[in-house]
């Protein structure tokens, strides 16, 4: 390796990169839009309680009036009683006023009650809005079970406290930054280089640098070193808007920086990899989109993948973006050294073992 050489096409590339309006919009404006964009959606979420449009054909009596009551304290839902006009069913009353979900209180609900006699309310919920008809069944569910209790003449014993992963001031804005600049970690190398690799291919530039002193290991190490440039200021831009924004609790600590290395190190290399074994550009995007969209959603960009099914955290598992999301996650969030080292580990190893087979997979000439 020659470290002018190196330097010399880094500034060449980069030259060439700045003055591509797409190549910086994608690298710095969108990585801005998707913290933006999810940080509104995310902020938002549970932050407000579902309303509820509720007929109550118990002529609102005190039983019923007092199991309202009680799932309005909950939170996490806002009772609005509601006397539908027309003759036709409530479930397609509340399709008709587009709500997503709605609860009947029972005739007979207090005498129910009293009498120790089982009585059922009626929740409707719309599959298409799983979110707001999971928090109505939680809380009837559980306020269901408090009015069961007392009316057994029961004492809770068994409570709850939930506390936040890491510390009770995190939200999800704060795990939703590591795993968008891992995004950014991964969509930019991978798509730039798929395809810089098959179009000099196809103009035969590789053949017009291969008269030049420069070599293979150089030209590649060039390009890595230009996206962990643009690694460190788009990250620090989701950093900051994220913080300035939505009051992330996360910051540009020390521990994130390998990962801001190894990870377009390992990217670098792979999407130099899969345009070299691509025959045209055509199938080199097309060889990109299989490797890079899975990784997209199921190594915890948007998603944890404590949430997937055990299959789909199997599959996660050997993607190399959730080592470097799982890693800065560590680092950000729990300071948990030893398993940020881990994950650095397979990163850097798998990005040295992909570097070694890209040089040796692509020629500056075809045979």
């Amino acid at each position: 390796m020659n470290a002018k050489r190196v330097g010399a096409d880094f500034l060449v590339f980069a030259r060439g990169y700045v003055r591509n309006p797409v190549g910086l919009f994608f690298s710095l404006i969108f990585p801005i839009i998707l913290i933006g964009l999810f940080g509104l959606i995310f902020s938002v979420t549970g932050a407000t309680a579902t309303t509820v449009y509720t007929e109550n054909l118990d002529h609102h009596s005190a039983a019923s009036v007092a199991f309202l009551s009680a799932l309005n304290q909950t939170g996490a839902v806002k009772i609005v009683v509601v006397t539908p006009v027309t003759n036709e069913p409530f479930n397609t009353w509340l399709g008709d006023q587009s709500y997503t979900v709605g609860l009947i209180i029972p005739a007979g609900f207090q005498s129910s009650f009293t009498n120790h006699t089982p009585v059922n309310v009626t929740i409707y919920t719309d599959p298409g809005d799983a979110q707001s008809g999971g928090t109505l069944l939680g809380a009837v569910n559980g306020v269901a079970s408090e009015f069961n209790l007392k009316s057994a003449g029961g004492t809770p014993i068994i409570g709850a406290t939930d506390v936040l992963l890491g510390s009770q001031v995190y939200k999800y804005i704060d795990f939703l930054v590591p795993g968008l600049i891992g995004f950014s970690i991964l969509t930019s190398p991978m798509f730039a280089m798929v395809e810089i690799s098959s179009t000099y291919r196809k103009d035969h530039l590789f053949r017009q640098l291969s008269l030049t002193p420069l070599t293979k290991g150089e030209w590649l190490l060039a390009k890595i070193l230009w996206y962990v440039v643009l690694t460190f200021i788009s990250a620090a831009i989701m950093i900051t808007v994220g913080i300035v924004a939505f009051g992330a609790h996360v910051g540009f600590t020390a521990g994130i920086v390998p990962f801001l290395i190894l990870g377009p190190f390992f990217f670098v290399s792979l999407g130099m990899l899969a345009g070299s074994v691509s025959k045209t550009p055509e199938s080199a995007a097309v060889l990109g989109n299989i490797i890079t969209f899975p990784m997209m959603f199921l190594s915890g960009t948007f998603f944890p993948v404590s949430g997937f099914p055990t299959g789909l955290q199997q599959v996660a598992h050997v993607l190399p973006l959730y080592y470097v999301i799982d890693g800065m996650n560590q680092v950000m969030l729990f300071h948990n050294t030893s398993r940020a080292l881990f994950d650095a580990g397979i990163v850097g190893v798998g990005g040295a073992i992909i570097f070694i087979a890209a040089i040796v997979a692509f020629k500056w000439r075809d045979e």
